[in-house]
């Protein structure tokens, strides 16, 4: 399959994980949060080859507002990641990295049905509702996702055991922000800290020394303010878990076929009959 990657590599391979984070780039949505765990994949495979973990292609895209710089670093921090990985003989074939340039509605049709899994990763409290994650759904992906806008929806549909829940609820996050520490997490939790050490040591920037700095920041010296270092250690652990079921091919098309019989509430047939009777009050009008 051919894509148009901003690493140079237009190949992915279909029998991989395709794992899809489609959406605007902002902190809150936390394309940060992904590849934080692709960077702990990345020194896994790294400091042990033999690691067992089926192959994944990560595919991300989106837009950033033209002011909103710390969304173009992140931008700059996915590619660069991908174009690493990605040139490097010894991932190749188990972990692959896609920022798909100039995202529209025409993509999303191709990439959404081809997906297996559906980030919906946003910090608890801060998504107003997400209707991609709708589509993904109704499209046999399973969910990867916190327990925030839409997506408590879809587990009260399908039931919490049919998605990939984890992080801290939106009670949570509020009620931590008087102690919350991200540098408790830097110095207690040896991937979180191996995974930041590689971004910060310039390993994705050798050309760019310091480009990344402004991540740092965000993440360190002013507060990590959409808990991504509180919620890495539980999405790590959730993406192994869906590791182990992605290699268990009858288990994971029963959860996947149980999303799209569940799917049927987000249908726009739905959403307009209850604008019309309960906002509008409507009533059919027949055709003749």
């Amino acid at each position: 399959m051919d894509w148009l990657n901003a690493s140079g590599d237009e190949t992915v391979d279909p029998d991989t994980i395709f794992d899809c984070q489609i959406k605007r780039i902002h902190e809150y949505k936390r394309q940060l949060l992904n590849v934080l765990h692709i960077v702990v994949l990345y020194n896994r495979l790294r400091q042990n080859p033999a690691v067992d973990v089926p192959p994944r292609t990560i595919f991300f895209a989106g837009k950033a507002a033209p002011a909103y710089h710390l969304a173009k670093v992140i931008i700059k921090l996915i590619n660069n990641v991908a174009g690493v990985l990605n040139a490097d003989p010894a991932i190749r074939g188990r972990l692959k990295v896609v920022f798909l340039p100039d995202y529209s509605v025409t993509l999303a049709e191709r990439l959404i049905p081809a997906s297996d899994v559906s980030e919906q990763i946003s910090t608890a409290g801060y998504e107003a509702s997400g209707t991609s994650n709708m589509k993904f759904m109704m499209n046999g992906a399973l969910t990867v996702g916190t327990r925030d806008g839409a997506t408590i929806e879809m587990a009260a549909e399908a039931g919490e055991e049919n998605l990939f829940l984890f992080g801290l609820t939106a009670e949570q996050v509020a009620g931590s922000r008087d102690w919350y520490d991200p540098f408790w997490h830097y110095r207690n939790e040896l991937e979180t800290r191996e995974a930041l050490d590689l971004i910060f040591s310039d390993h994705f920037s050798a050309h760019e020394p310091g480009i990344f700095g402004p991540i740092r920041d965000a993440l360190l010296t002013r507060g990590d303010h959409y808990m991504h270092l509180a919620d890495l250690r539980a999405y790590v652990a959730t993406q192994d878990r869906v590791a182990a079921l992605y290699a268990d091919p009858a288990s994971w098309a029963r959860k996947a076929i149980i999303n799209v019989a569940c799917s049927g509430r987000f249908s726009s047939d739905r959403a307009i009959r209850e604008y019309a009777t309960e906002i509008w009050q409507t009533t059919p009008c027949p055709v003749a």
